[in-house]
């Protein structure tokens, strides 16, 4: 068969069971177009976006600045190698380094692939150090629930059982604690390890924040020895949280950050930041990518920066985010089905009190047009664009309000009275 427009949904769903890996188990809906915080499906049915390609589309859909910013650099340059120079990679490296504070910039492709660049990175420094006399060993400490990504690398810190165990033999030489414990932080911590892997706020693990004690004692430690402290921004960084970094919200600066979702609104970058003194471990030909920091990723990931600057979206951000979780601690308190309410700027969790119970929720938010997703299997996980305005958090707040009162109470009740047992 040959894909045009007149392709239906049942048609791709047959083609796609046959050509493709089966990856991912995906919603029975198609998609042909976008704009704003909505997106439209075959029928013309909108559908507001809280989830933005799970946190990649911060502008929305058919956004006029990076609509501009593909046309121009496509008539310029879309590739050339990291052999030669072009303008974009020092104009962008320029701006991440202000925004996070930190020194030097490699650009790659995915938040995977700028993780993978971190831990080679700990690892080179940790053999610089012992090259200069210091004893330190190759070990990560990463935290329980974490997320950082699918190649073998990433996914060997990368805490839940079933992304790892397929795969074993993984990179060994990683540990985990739970996250926020100081105490097993400590235990686990000697000159053995090389770098402290974690999110300042996990998202695949359920919208969890690090305490500012745990981060400051991550900081301490990795300070007493040489090893590197990692922070993955992958989801929460680019404004997510209403800064920049989600570490901006404390007083401790990284060694090195992971950036990537909404860097360019979709088209595909990631950046792996660190300071000179961790730089200085890495030298021509020992890491490298063939697009990473090619000239039409670039050029859209200023024209996003820019945007975010111009728009004042971080303040949009915080009003909101604020907003929404207010919001959502109100309903809390309405409906005993929710357990509790995270997050920071428009990076939100809402758990509830069983999986089953998420999973209804999800799946009749989505019959009222709602896409939104469930993370760590009990957690409704919110990622809108920063566009969102407070009248599409009220559609949301009364949806679920709906669903909790007339819809999903009387399951709610039998789970709850299944605990209770």
């Amino acid at each position: 068969m040959s894909v045009t427009n007149e392709t239906t949904l049942a048609e791709l769903q047959a083609a796609e069971s046959r050509l493709l890996l089966q990856t991912y188990e995906r919603y029975p809906l198609l998609f042909v177009s976008g704009n704003g915080v909505h997106l439209r499906d075959e029928h013309g049915t909108d559908y507001l976006d809280l989830l933005s390609g799970i946190g990649v589309c911060a502008l929305g859909y058919n956004h006029p600045a990076i609509n501009s910013a593909i046309t121009t650099q496509a008539h310029q340059l879309i590739h050339t190698s990291n052999l030669f120079y072009h303008r974009g990679t020092t104009e962008l490296a320029l701006r991440l380094t202000e925004l996070t504070g930190l020194d030097r910039v490699f650009f790659c492709n995915s938040g995977t692939e700028a993780w993978e660049a971190a831990l080679k990175l700990a690892r080179a420094n940790a053999e610089m150090l012992r090259s200069e006399g210091k004893h330190i060993g190759t070990r990560f400490i990463a935290l329980e629930n974490s997320f950082h990504g699918r190649t073998i690398g990433s996914v060997a810190t990368t805490h839940k059982a079933k992304y790892r165990e397929p795969f074993m033999p993984v990179m060994p030489d990683v540990v985990f604690v739970p996250a926020n414990d100081v105490a097993a932080l400590r235990a686990a911590f000697s000159n053995e390890v090389c770098g402290i892997a974690l999110e300042v706020l996990q998202g695949e693990g359920g919208i969890n924040p690090v305490t500012d004690e745990f981060l400051t004692v991550a900081r301490e430690l990795c300070d007493s020895t040489g090893a590197l402290l990692l922070c993955d921004e992958i989801q929460s960084g680019m404004g997510r949280t209403g800064k920049w970094c989600a570490y901006q919200h404390y007083s401790v600066l990284p060694d090195v950050t992971t950036l990537a979702k909404p860097m360019a609104g979709g088209v595909p970058i990631g950046a792996m930041l660190c300071t000179d003194a961790a730089a200085r471990s890495i030298t021509p030909g020992m890491h490298g990518t063939t697009f990473g920091g090619n000239p039409l990723a670039v050029g859209v990931a200023i024209a996003v920066i820019d945007e975010i600057k111009r728009a004042h979206l971080l303040d949009h951000v915080n009003s909101v985010g604020n907003y929404f979780l207010a919001q959502l601690r109100s309903l809390q308190s309405k409906h005993d089905a929710i357990k509790e309410v995270r997050g920071k700027g428009l990076m939100i969790g809402l758990e509830l009190h069983s999986a089953d119970l998420a999973k209804s929720v999800l799946g009749e938010m989505l019959k009222r047009h709602i896409i939104l997703n469930r993370t760590h299997e009990t957690v409704l996980r919110f990622l809108p664009p920063y566009l969102i305005t407070t009248h599409h958090v009220d559609q949301t707040i009364a949806a679920l309000d709906e669903l909790l009162t007339q819809h999903i109470g009387s399951q709610f009740s039998v789970v709850s009275s299944q605990e209770r047992k």
